[in-house]
């Protein structure tokens, strides 16, 4: 079976501070240890040798100039190229982002490997492996019974069925960053348990499959670098440190 992974590199609406702080026109097109951001991902999907086909979302495809890469345009918003990509590639479908600038080969085949049988799988990392490779960062964790997890930036999509469940994406790519939020939408069982500090992930996730009407898993990764991403710029300061080892 052919598997197909999408890459998210476009810029979100109202420009990218980052972008600007680095000189570029894309985030995406950040330089670390010499090479791309995105090319540093497309060269890590390559290398997992799990991935057939790669294809590049972003809103100037003229941009992208990696060779054996489908590109296309993306959408206003990243759950919008998402549903766009989904309707064009099908399922099932890898998805991660430009930013993911550490990501590695070992990580993509970790995540395959242990995707549950749900239509859709979020990568999680938990706090304390995060913390324990990468002390200087500041990551936002969402806070459960039995443990912290920061999102990893790797979502697979075993079928169509998860298009209904998209407008949730959009609610999350809203509040990322805000843990507190994304609880209070859970409902006000949920929301007890984890003021009561009786929420587990699972508790979390069985919530999000009846709001969704879709099955949704994790995957816990046990590499927390997995859970850096390049977002503002102490990230890019930290991420270049740890790549060029300066």
């Amino acid at each position: 079976m052919t598997r197909t992974a999408l890459v998210l590199a476009g810029v979100r609406p109202g420009g990218d501070l980052l972008a600007d702080f680095a000189g570029v026109s894309h985030k995406a097109l950040i330089p670390i240890g010499g090479t791309p951001m995105l090319e540093r991902v497309v060269g890590a999907l390559r290398g997992s040798g799990r991935i057939d086909r790669i294809v590049i979302s972003i809103d100037r495809p003229e941009l992208v100039t990696i060779a054996d890469v489908e590109v296309i345009r993306s959408g206003t918003s990243l759950s919008d190229s998402v549903v766009d990509a989904l309707n064009r590639l099908g399922a099932p479908l890898l998805v991660t982002t430009a930013d993911h600038a550490l990501l590695e080969p070992e990580w993509i085949r970790y995540f395959l490997d242990h995707v549950p049988d749900k239509e859709i799988a979020v990568g999680l990392a938990r706090s304390d492996a995060v913390m324990a490779e990468t002390p200087d960062t500041k990551r936002t964790f969402l806070r459960f019974a039995d443990g912290a997890f920061s999102g990893c930036n790797l979502f697979h999509f075993r079928s169509l069925n998860v298009l209904s469940a998209i407008r949730l994406w959009r609610v999350v790519e809203a509040e990322r960053k805000k843990p507190w939020k994304l609880l209070r939408r859970l409902g006000p069982r949920e929301l007890f348990a984890f003021l009561t500090g009786r929420l587990t992930l699972r508790m979390a996730l069985d919530r999000v499959e009846t709001i969704a009407g879709v099955s949704v898993g994790a995957v816990e990764l046990p590499f927390g670098r997995a859970a850096i991403d390049v977002d503002k710029p102490a990230d890019l300061i930290l991420v270049r440190r740890l790549v060029e080892g300066a």
